[in-house]
């Protein structure tokens, strides 16, 4: 019981902090997307632009785009200076700009205009993951960046990547039309934008040096030897 009023007391007090509820409410809508991809993205290759290996292009685009889309979104955050404010910029510019490449991909009847274009899109919506992350962990303080991390991972499965499959599922068969579920599958990333792009107006206090319960701020508490070591090399030089 005193567990469970513990976890209690930090999910509301997580709750309350604006700026990390508005960046996991974006985190979902991407999500959303990026789940659907994975999971129809091949099906919808093969169905619109009758590709001889769908799994293995939509895989090779995802793996690629991926490793150097995350990389460069690390890259451009420390370049802009990290601020929170400015990682709600890259995220919703990136998504924004994202949003429009993977959109127009889908429109091109031609799979050599698809290809181009989806994979500058990938690598913009995969630029979101350093940024995010950044602003669950700066955005509270020290004692609840174990479980703002784990609640944005529970969310983003939850609400994001499971429910998505089978909703983008059940409009294909009423629809029975690929490319417009495509379609309307990736303008849900403007559900992302807006609210990353409302995050930048949001009033943010970077709390990741903030000191903890103890009094001790958490960069040095982090670098501090263990008490159990001292012992031992006390022990040692008597």
């Amino acid at each position: 019981m005193i567990e469970i009023h513990h976890f209690g007391k930090d999910m509301k007090e997580l709750l309350q902090e604006r700026v990390y509820v508005v960046n996991v409410a974006g985190y979902i809508f991407y999500n959303f997307v990026i789940g659907a991809y994975s999971y129809w993205g091949p099906k919808a290759g093969q169905d619109i632009y009758h590709m001889a290996s769908a799994d293995l292009m939509f895989g090779g685009i995802t793996i690629v785009c991926g490793i150097f889309g995350t990389l460069a979104g690390g890259f451009i955050l420390d370049k802009i200076d990290s601020t929170i404010s400015n990682a709600f910029k890259l995220l919703s510019g990136a998504t924004f700009l994202g949003a429009i490449f993977c959109f127009g991909a889908f429109c091109f009847k031609s799979l050599y205009g698809f290809i181009p274009f989806f994979s500058v899109g990938e690598l913009l919506v995969f630029a979101t993951q350093a940024p995010v992350n950044y602003i669950c962990l700066h955005s509270v303080k020290p004692s609840l960046r174990p479980l703002s991390m784990a609640m944005s991972t529970v969310s983003i499965h939850i609400l994001g990547d499971v429910p998505s499959s089978p909703i983008v599922g059940f409009i294909q068969d009423k629809i029975h039309n690929w490319r417009t579920t495509a379609l309307l599958l990736t303008s849900i990333l403007i559900g992302a934008f807006v609210c990353w792009f409302c995050g930048i107006f949001l009033h943010s206090v970077d709390r990741f040096n903030e000191e903890s319960e103890h009094g001790v701020p958490a960069t040095e508490r982090s670098n501090l030897r263990p008490l159990l070591d001292d012992g031992n090399d006390e022990a040692r030089t008597s």
